[in-house]
């Protein structure tokens, strides 16, 4: 059966509402520590962490750049699964992919690494911030990967749902 642009989203359609929600979560954590709040800034740790307390306008508009870019891709998990679009389906299908590679691979790269280290098969520098470590290994960085799997989800169900139609 083929969904026609006023037809409502199907159960299927989770993965992209959740890709949305996880996004918009991520901007949110993101825009606190832009507009200077610091709570949760230990889980960083490193230079983020050090240039967001001191209100480096560098890193400020680092952290407001990275805002806009987790609401584009947050938007990107909503409009997959929205009947009414304001964007062409190719270059929708296209972006989402690109950012859910992108999400899934920086995700999956540093929570690979992260896990060899903490089983010992990597060694690390003594004078890691193993709090901040942890906090990347178990949250932040599976955030990614799993925001990005999401996405790639309601993407490829969007793409599907294109062969699907006469």
């Amino acid at each position: 059966m083929s969904r026609d642009r006023t037809s409502r989203p199907g159960p299927s359609a989770w993965p992209g509402y959740a890709a949305c929600t996880l996004g918009l979560l991520y901007a949110a954590v993101s825009a606190y520590w832009a507009a200077g709040g610091t709570a949760g800034l230990d889980t960083v740790g490193g230079e983020l962490a050090r240039s967001t307390r001191a209100r480096d306008p560098g890193m400020v508009a680092v952290l407001w750049l990275t805002v806009g870019l987790k609401l584009v891709a947050a938007l990107l998990g909503l409009a997959l699964v929205r009947p009414r679009r304001r964007m062409p389906r190719r270059l929708l299908l296209t972006l989402s992919g690109v950012a859910a590679v992108v999400l899934t691979a920086y995700g999956g790269l540093l929570v690979g690494g992260q896990a060899l280290v903490k089983a010992g098969v990597l060694g690390t520098s003594s004078d890691v911030d193993r709090t901040a470590f942890d906090w990347h290994l178990f949250l932040w960085d599976p955030w990614f990967l799993v925001w990005g799997l999401l996405l790639g989800a309601a993407a490829y169900r969007e793409g599907l749902s294109r062969n699907a139609r006469p």
